[in-house]
C-alpha cells in the first residue's frame, strides 16, 4: 500500500498490492459508513412511523436525534479502547451490537422501544466511524493521512447520498421494517468481512502508556488543540448551513422542500468535489499548506454570502447555494487536513484523538444545527446565517494562527526518531 508505515505482522510489505490497497479501502469506506448511511436510511419513513405508531412526528423524530445523540457517545467511548484494546476487537464488538441493535429494531412494537434500539445501533455502528481514522494513522506516513481520509469520505459521500432514496425504496415496496432488515444483514457482513480481512494495526505502547497519560498529553498540546479545534468549527459551518437552509429556502423564499433538497445535494456534491481534490494534492503538500488553502477559500466564500445577503442577491437560492458551494469544497480541505493533523500529533493515542474530535463535532453540531434554525426561522433574510459562517470561518482560521505553531517549528517524527536513536547509543 502506498505510504504505509508499520504494517502489522501478517499484513503484506508489498507497497505496489493493488489488490490489498483496494481491500483496505473498501473496509475503510464499509465500516466509516455504515452509521451514517443507517441515519439517513430511515429519515423518508418518518412520517410512517408516527402515523403506524399512533405518535407525534417530533416523537418518530427522535429516532434520528438520539441517534446522533449514540454516534456522539460512541465516539469519545470507542477510540480510547481501541487505543487500549486493539482495533479489532473493539470494532468487532462495535459491529455485532448493531447487529443485534439493528435486529432488534426490526421486532420493535412500540416506538420507544424502537428509539432505544436505535441508540444501541447508532453506539455500535459509529465505532467504525472513529476507529477508521485511527487505522488510518496507524498505516500511513502523515503526509498521507488527509489523502486517504479524503479518499475514504469521497467513496463513503456516494453511497450516503443515495441513502435516503434507498430507504425511501425500501419502505413504499416492503414497509419500514425491510429497512432494519438491509441494515443488519449490511452490518452483519462488514462485521465477517473485517473478521476475516482486517489485521491487528494498533501500534505497540510505549511501557507505563495508559488513558489518562494520552488525554493528558493532548490536552496540554497546543498543536492538537488547534487542529482539533479547526476540524470542530468548520464542520459546524455543515451543521449551521443544514439547519437554517429549509427556513431560508422554503419560507424566505417561497420555494418548495423538494427545491431545497436539490440545491442541499449540489453542496453535498461540492464537498464531494473538495475531498476529491485533496486525494489528488495532499500528497504534493503539506498539510499546513493544505489547511491555509482551504481557510482562505473559506473565508472568501463566506464574505461572498454575506455581501450577497446585505445587497439582496441572496433572495435567490442560486446566488446562496452557488457560493455556499465554494465553501463547501474550501471546506472539505480544512476538515480532512485538520483531522489528519489531530491524530498525528500523538500515533498510539489515535483513537482518543479521533473520539475527542468526533464526540466534540456531533455533540456540538446538535446545537449549531438549532443555531441555524433559529436564524433561519427569526429573521426575513438570509444575513444572519450568512454573518453566523463568516464567524465560524474567523474562529477556524483563528485556532490554525494562535494555537498551532508554525511549520518550521514543527519537529517531524523522523526527526524525533533519530534523536531517540542518537540518545539510546550514547547511552
Amino acid at each position: 500500500m502506498h505510504g504505509v508505515r508499520g504494517q502489522p505482522p501478517g499484513a503484506t510489505t508489498d507497497k505496489s498490492d493493488g489488490a490489498t490497497s483496494r481491500i483496505m479501502l473498501l473496509l475503510l469506506v464499509a465500516m466509516t459508513g455504515v452509521a451514517p448511511i443507517s441515519l439517513y436510511m430511515l429519515v423518508p419513513a418518518l412520517p410512517v412511523l408516527a402515523t403506524v405508531f399512533g405518535r407525534d412526528i417530533s416523537i418518530a423524530q427522535m429516532t434520528v436525534s438520539l441517534y446522533m445523540v449514540g454516534i456522539a457517545c460512541s465516539q469519545i467511548i470507542m477510540g480510547p479502547l481501541s487505543d487500549r484494546f486493539g482495533r479489532r476487537p473493539v470494532l468487532l464488538a462495535g459491529l455485532g451490537l448493531m447487529v443485534m441493535a439493528s435486529a432488534a429494531c426490526i421486532f420493535a412494537e412500540t416506538l420507544p422501544q424502537l428509539i432505544a434500539a436505535r441508540f444501541l445501533q447508532a453506539l455500535g455502528g459509529a465505532t467504525g466511524m472513529v476507529v477508521s481514522r485511527a487505522i488510518i494513522r496507524d498505516l500511513y506516513s502523515r503526509e498521507r493521512i488527509s489523502s486517504m481520509i479524503s479518499l475514504v469520505i469521497a467513496v463513503m459521500m456516494i453511497a450516503q447520498m443515495l441513502s435516503p432514496l434507498t430507504g425511501g425504496l425500501l419502505e413504499t415496496a416492503f414497509g419500514w421494517r425491510a429497512i432494519f432488515y438491509v441494515i443488519t444483514a449490511a452490518s452483519l457482513v462488514i462485521a465477517v468481512a473485517i473478521a476475516l480481512a482486517l489485521p491487528e494495526t494498533r501500534r505497540v505502547r510505549a511501557e507505563g502508556s495508559n488513558f489518562r497519560g494520552d488525554v493528558g498529553y493532548l490536552i496540554t498540546s497546543r498543536a492538537f488543540v488547534g487542529y482539533m479545534l479547526c476540524q470542530v468549527l468548520a464542520s459546524q459551518i455543515i451543521f449551521t448551513f443544514a439547519g437554517g437552509g429549509p427556513y431560508i429556502v422554503v419560507m424566505q423564499m417561497g420555494r418548495s422542500s423538494a427545491e431545497y433538497g436539490a440545491w442541499f445535494a449540489a453542496t453535498g456534491f461540492a464537498y464531494l468535489i473538495g475531498n476529491l481534490f485533496c486525494v489528488r494534492f495532499a500528497p504534493r503538500h503539506s498539510l499546513e499548506k493544505l489547511i491555509w488553502f482551504g481557510l482562505a477559500l473559506q473565508l472568501t466564500g463566506s464574505l461572498l454570502n454575506l455581501v450577497w445577503g446585505v445587497t439582496g442577491l441572496n433572495l435567490m437560492p442560486s446566488w446562496l447555494f452557488g457560493t455556499q458551494m465554494l465553501v463547501m469544497l474550501a471546506n472539505a480541505f480544512v476538515m480532512s487536513n485538520s483531522a489528519a493533523g489531530a491524530i498525528s500529533i500523538r500515533p498510539e493515542a489515535a483513537g482518543t484523538a479521533s473520539g475527542a474530535m468526533g464526540f466534540l463535532q456531533m455533540g456540538i453540531g446538535s446545537l449549531f444545527s438549532q443555531f441555524g434554525a433559529w436564524l433561519g426561522g427569526h429573521f426575513a433574510t438570509p444575513v444572519a446565517l450568512n454573518a453566523a459562517i463568516v464567524l465560524l470561518s474567523i474562529a477556524c482560521a483563528s485556532t490554525m494562527f494562535f494555537l498551532v505553531p508554525r511549520r518550521d517549528v514543527v519537529i517531524s517524527e523522523e526527526l524525533i526518531e533519530q534523536a531517540e536513536e542518537e540518545e539510546s547509543g550514547m547511552m
